[in-house]
């Protein structure tokens, strides 16, 4: 078929690379005049992991990866450890997939490098999608229009195709803001470590991890703000900010923060789940049909794992293209529902406001961690456990 993909960030370039390998004939269209991204960690637990794999492309994940030992629960005051997932052996063994750190750039190189620069085209805007009789039609903001069995709409919260044929609809600022920055690894501190490390504390929490092969520490620091802050990954904060909302922290934190040269800030918003995704000729990936808080470091994971089950479903389907999309959205909305609605409560449950709040969640922890070590405090045995590689298994031929 010939396809279109809407965006050429990590979704759609993983689509790309994932329908490519399939035989469809793609474009991508990308705003930007290269694909790039920010300067941020991204945390790819075992499901995304596992989701890389089945693209062929787990080898070359891991040049680029730091593999962390644990996954750390502190107090945001004293430090003291409220839970501890250990991500050795027994853990990837159980999963059949570790747990890796990696900076977002790399995470993009290592499916925008797959793709033939001739089914790339930078530097045009989609203005919207419109349904044809044959398939679907993207317009740009040059003037240029281009037409495909199908259009997949991978171009973000803020999707012009989404727009187009399901409304702006419901996107909401949530009240919090989120600093990013990257801080050299030399001369960090204790408790700043390889791990990734849970910093939970009244109204806030922050999550500090190594990327860059361990060269860089990533920091998220997220925390309740007065008034409203953009949606853009672009907007530069200030150091002094950084470290005034988080005033009383630990002091290994206030020193980490303290070694910080550039720092982002922005708001974080959310949408409800969506009742359907597709429409004729046209359907959505990642962010542009489900976006979600980032509290169980989940956003790139469900575009990869999208990405590979859309490439299976068409494939399964025989370019029957009403049966693979019904396929790719029953088998991927109720999971990503799932997962937007729970990032949405750890929003909450991260960021309780008062000391006796704190203490009965961390005990609640501290008894899940007898029970199961896998789980502990953060309860994500049901996110790392999906396989988007037994798809084909689960639905059978579908045509």
């Amino acid at each position: 078929m010939k396809i279109g993909i809407i965006g050429g960030g990590i979704g759609g370039t993983a689509a790309a690379h994932a329908l490519l390998s399939k035989g469809h004939d793609v474009t991508v269209f990308e705003q930007a005049p290269a694909f790039g991204e920010v300067g941020a960690g991204v945390q790819m637990t075992p499901n995304a992991v596992k989701a890389v794999k089945g693209l062929g492309l787990y080898d070359t994940l891991l040049e680029s990866g730091f593999f962390p030992k644990a996954i750390v629960g502190r107090n945001w005051r004293t430090a003291r450890e409220n839970f501890r997932i250990d991500l050795g052996q027994e853990f990837q063994a159980h999963y059949d997939a570790p747990y890796i750190h990696v900076h977002r750039a790399d995470l993009l190189d290592l499916f925008a490098t797959q793709l033939p620069p001739e089914c790339c085209r930078f530097g045009v805007k989609c203005t919207g999608v419109e349904l044809t009789g044959r398939g679907a039609r993207a317009s740009f903001d040059d003037g240029s229009t281009f037409e495909a069995d199908l259009i997949v709409g991978a171009d973000g919260v803020r999707s012009a195709v989404r727009g187009s044929l399901f409304g702006t609809g419901d996107l909401r600022w949530t009240g919090h803001q989120c600093y990013r920055a990257l801080v050299p690894t030399g001369g960090v501190v204790d408790h700043v470590n390889p791990d990734s490390t849970f910093w939970m504390g009244p109204n806030a929490h922050v999550v500090t991890y190594y990327v860059k092969g361990g060269e860089m520490v990533n920091i998220v620091a997220v925390t309740e703000a007065t008034e409203w802050v953009d949606e853009s990954w672009s907007t530069r904060a200030s150091r002094e900010d950084m470290l005034a909302d988080f005033e009383g922290w630990h002091p290994d934190l206030a020193k980490l923060f303290s070694q910080v040269e550039e720092v982002y800030n922005w708001g974080l918003f959310d949408r409800d789940p969506m009742d359907g995704w597709t429409k004729g000729a046209v359907t959505l990936l990642g962010d542009a049909c489900h976006p979600m808080l980032p509290f169980l470091s989940q956003g790139a994971a469900m575009a990869i794992e999208d990405a590979y089950v859309l490439g299976e479903a068409l494939s399964l389907s025989r370019n029957d293209l009403a049966a693979g999309l019904a396929a790719y959205e029953a088998e991927r909305r109720p999971r990503t529902s799932k997962v937007q609605l729970e990032a949405r409560e750890r929003g909450r449950t991260y960021h309780l406001p008062t000391e006796e709040e704190m203490a009965a969640r961390d005990a609640e922890y501290a008894r899940r961690a007898k029970e199961d070590p896998r789980t502990t405090g953060i309860n994500t045995d049901w996110v790392y456990d999906y396989d988007p590689r037994g798809f084909a298994s689960r639905v059978g031929e579908l045509a």
